[in-house]
C-alpha cells in the first residue's frame, strides 16, 4: 500500500505552535513508535480516513468508546434530532434520568450513578466519595492500572504514562501521593500485607477489574474475590474502573462476568457513544452522600450533556439486541485464533491477551500477567510492528501498553485483511 502523509506532515508542524506536542493527549504523538501522528478527517464504520486520503482498518475505535464503529446510523439519528433542539442546557433533562435509568438496570451494583465528563472526573470523584463515606484518607491503586490524570493516581500508572516511560507526573506534591499505596496487580498476598499494616486507614481500593491500561491483563483465578473478601473485612470501599470494560465485555460490564460487585462503579467511553462522557455509581446509601443530598461535593457544567447522552442511550439501546456481545466474540476469538497460528509458525517471540472484544498483542514470549511482565514487551519491535501495519492499512494502538478494540463494524473482509497484514508485519518485524 503506497501511504502520502504530506498533509499530516504539515498539520502536525502547525499544530505544534499551538498545542503541546501538537496533540491534546500524550500517547497520540507517537512517540512511543516513532514517526509522526497522522491526523484523521472522518471514520465510516470499520474505516478511518485520513486527510491525506488514506484509510485504514481501525482497531483503535475512539480508546475503545465506539463498540458500534464510526458513524454508526443510530447513534447520527439521535445526536441529529438533539441538536436541533440544542447543545446544553445547565439544566435537568428527561435524558438523563433515560441514560441514569438504563446503566442501574443494566450494571448490577449500580442503584444509583451521577453523570460526569470524563473517566478521570468519575475516578476522582468516586474516590471522594469514598473517603467521605468512609473517614478515611489512604487509597491503595494497583502497578499499571490506570485511573485518570489525577494527582493521587499518577502513581505507576498505565496507559500514556506508562508509555512515555513516566511512572509518576511533575508537578505532584509528595504530600498528595503519601497517601497512595501501589500494590502488584494479580497479588493477593501483597495486598493481604498492606490491609494488615494499614487496614483501619484504607478508605477505598480502586481497579480495573481487567485491565486495559498496561495492555490487555486477565484477573487471576481468585483474585477479584479475594480483593472483595478483604475489602468487606477491613471497611473499606471497593471501586470497580470500568471505564473501559463497561459495556464492553458484557452488557453489565467486567462485574457481570467475574459475578463482583464493588462498592462504586466508574464508567465512561461507551456510555457517551463517542461523545465525552464519565459516569460513577454505586449504592444507594453511598450515593446519597453527593450532593446536593449528602456533604460529597461534586459539579460540573456539562455533566450530563444532551448530546452526550444522546449517543450513549442510542448506543446502549444498540448493545441490548440479541446476540450483539456473542458476535463480539466470535469476531475476536477468529482473529486471535488466526494471528496465533502465524505466530507459531514464524516462531515469534509474542503473546496475545485477550477478553470479549479487547486485544493485545505484546512482544515477549513470557505470559504477561502484571504490570512486570508486561514490561518485558519489546518496545522497538511494537513500534517496527506498528508501522508495518500502519503501511498495509491497519490502524492499531501508537503504544504496545494499550488494547485494541473489535467493534460490531468489522466485517469478515476487514478481519482477514487485518490477518493477512499480520503476517507480512511479523516477517519484517524482528522477531
Amino acid at each position: 500500500m503506497s501511504q502520502n502523509f504530506s498533509k499530516s506532515i504539515d498539520s502536525y508542524q502547525k499544530a505544534q505552535q499551538f498545542i503541546p506536542g501538537g496533540v491534546n493527549s500524550p500517547v497520540r504523538a507517537f512517540k512511543a513508535v516513532g514517526g509522526q501522528p497522522v491526523f484523521m478527517e472522518k471514520g465510516e464504520g470499520a474505516f478511518l480516513y485520513d486527510i491525506d486520503g488514506n484509510r485504514y482498518v481501525d482497531y483503535l475505535g475512539g480508546w475503545g468508546s465506539l463498540i458500534l464503529g464510526h458513524r454508526h446510523p443510530r447513534v447520527i439519528l439521535a445526536l441529529e434530532e438533539t441538536l436541533n433542539k440544542g447543545t446544553s442546557f445547565g439544566t435537568p433533562t428527561e435524558l438523563e434520568t433515560a441514560l441514569a435509568k438504563e446503566i442501574v438496570a443494566a450494571v448490577p451494583s449500580i442503584e444509583m450513578v451521577r453523570l460526569v465528563n470524563s473517566g478521570t472526573e468519575a475516578t476522582m470523584s468516586a474516590l471522594r466519595l469514598a473517603r467521605g463515606y468512609t473517614g478515611r484518607n489512604k487509597i491503595i491503586k494497583f502497578e499499571g492500572c490506570y485511573h485518570g490524570h489525577a494527582d493521587y493516581l499518577l502513581v505507576k500508572a498505565g496507559s500514556g504514562a506508562l508509555t512515555l516511560g513516566m511512572p509518576t507526573s511533575a508537578g505532584i506534591s509528595p504530600n498528595i501521593i503519601a497517601e497512595t499505596i501501589v500494590v502488584p496487580y494479580n497479588d493477593l498476598t501483597a495486598l493481604n500485607e498492606v490491609f494488615t499494616r494499614e487496614g483501619e486507614n484504607i478508605a477505598a481500593v480502586i481497579i480495573e477489574p481487567v485491565a486495559g491500561n498496561m495492555g490487555v491483563i486477565l484477573p487471576q483465578p481468585g483474585f477479584l474475590e479475594g480483593l472483595r473478601e478483604l475489602t468487606r473485612r477491613f471497611g473499606a470501599l471497593l471501586i470497580f474502573d470500568e471505564v473501559i470494560t463497561g459495556f464492553r465485555l458484557a452488557y453489565g460490564g467486567a462485574q457481570e462476568i467475574y459475578g463482583i460487585e464493588p462498592d462504586l462503579t466508574c464508567l465512561g467511553k461507551i456510555i457517551g457513544g463517542g461523545l465525552p462522557v464519565g459516569a460513577y455509581g454505586g449504592k444507594r446509601q453511598i450515593m446519597e452522600q453527593v450532593a446536593p443530598v449528602g456533604p460529597v461535593y461534586q459539579a460540573g457544567t456539562l455533566a450530563g450533556n444532551p448530546l452526550a447522552v444522546a449517543a450513549g442511550l442510542a448506543t446502549l439501546r444498540t448493545l441490548k439486541q440479541p446476540g450483539i456481545y456473542d458476535d463480539l466474540v466470535r469476531k475476536t476469538k477468529y482473529i486471535v485464533s488466526n494471528l496465533t497460528c502465524l505466530i507459531q509458525e514464524a516462531e515469534a517471540e509474542i503473546t496475545i491477551n485477550y477478553i470479549g472484544s479487547m486485544v493485545t498483542i505484546f512482544f515477549t514470549p513470557i505470559k504477561v500477567k502484571d504490570y512486570q511482565t508486561a514490561c518485558h514487551s519489546d518496545t522497538e519491535k511494537y513500534a517496527r510492528f506498528f508501522h508495518r501495519m500502519l503501511a498495509q492499512g491497519i490502524y492499531l494502538p501508537p503504544s504496545q501498553f494499550e488494547t485494541c478494540f473489535i467493534s460490531l463494524s468489522h466485517t469478515e473482509e476487514q478481519i482477514s485483511q487485518t490477518i493477512e497484514a499480520f503476517k507480512k508485519a511479523i516477517a519484517f518485524t524482528g522477531t
